[in-house]
């Protein structure tokens, strides 16, 4: 686990491990501590932000680069 300052001045940690594949480089989950119990969010490793959002569908973007986590559940109502 890596630790991160926020903008906020608070620390988060980083797994080196834990995370998911984006269309520049990985997504890493941040937690609120080394426990792992609580989920900060998400951390972009292409420009190395915490700076993304989430939608009901699962897609993250990172709001920094425009790194872009494909949907993991989909609607065929939405084609």
């Amino acid at each position: 686990m890596q630790p991160w300052s926020t903008d906020g001045g608070d620390t988060v940690y980083i797994s080196e491990t834990d995370g998911d594949r984006g269309s520049k480089g990985p997504f890493l989950v941040a937690y609120e501590s080394r426990d792992t119990e609580r989920r900060y969010g998400w951390f972009c490793a292409n420009c190395e932000s915490l700076d993304n959002a989430m939608d009901s569908m699962g897609r993250i973007k990172c709001n920094e680069c425009g790194n872009f986590r494909k949907p993991t559940e989909w609607d065929a109502a939405h084609e």
